[in-house]
């Protein structure tokens, strides 16, 4: 089970103390049958945020298959960032699954909102900009909220990518990942995800201007983020 957490969206994760050195250097390549695979889901996924947007509009609610469906997504393809282009954080191969896996080092699940604002969806794609211009600095293709779901190169591009290959050189030269860049990665990439799902319409809460580091997610209330799992 999650803790409460302070924001709709949670995102786990625990660094994996056994990684080898050179794995990291052919992953990208196992990991091409999830490639084909998301390739489908993540169209799936463009295409039922178009319907949810007429559902809200009309009803003022996500359609709960169509939400669960979507977050399925994310999930996934976080797990495959995880492995082998954001972060690189275990060794374990991701499942073929859109179910929460409670035994794999990152996990993503996020609250169903009963009701979200007619009005809001309207002018959500206007108040993501702010976010827009920080997330620039995380991804080179800041500017599309949908970025994270189709990078898929050995590296991730922008910061984000830069610091995930500054850590995987390091683990190669002493065998241990620093764990104050997989605390600053996984800040940036809850970052990237909150603003992602906020311009999915998958909920109405802003995503903060904070950078929650660590593997645990923030929880309610608490003015300070956990520390790494």
């Amino acid at each position: 089970m999650f803790p409460a957490p302070a924001h709709p969206l949670c995102v786990e994760a625990t660094l994996d103390p056994r990684l080898t050195r050179w794995k990291w250097l052919v992953k990208w390549i196992l990991a091409i049958p999830h490639y084909v695979v998301l390739f489908f889901l993540q169209l799936a996924f463009l295409l039922l945020s178009v319907v949810a947007f007429f559902s809200i509009l009309i009803t003022g609610s996500y359609p709960r298959r169509l939400f669960d469906f979507n977050v399925g997504v994310i999930r996934w393809t976080t797990r495959v960032n995880y492995y082998c282009s954001a972060v690189m954080g275990t060794d374990k191969y991701p499942p073929f699954t859109l179910k929460d896996v409670t035994d794999y080092p990152i996990r993503v699940d996020m609250t169903y909102p009963e009701q979200l604002s007619r009005g809001l969806v309207l002018v959500k794609w206007l108040l993501v900009i702010p976010q827009l211009l920080v997330i620039t600095l995380m991804v080179t293709s800041g500017w599309r909220a949908y970025q994270y779901l189709d990078d898929y190169s050995p590296f991730s591009s922008g910061l984000i990518g830069l610091l995930t290959m500054v850590a995987v050189v390091i683990l190669t030269c002493t065998g241990s990942y620093p764990r104050g860049l997989f605390d600053l990665l996984m800040g940036l990439m809850r970052w990237m995800l909150r603003v992602l799902v906020y311009a999915s319409l998958m909920t109405d809460e802003y995503p903060p201007f904070r950078l929650d580091m660590g593997g645990r997610e923030p929880v309610a209330g608490a003015m300070e983020p956990a520390g790494g799992g």
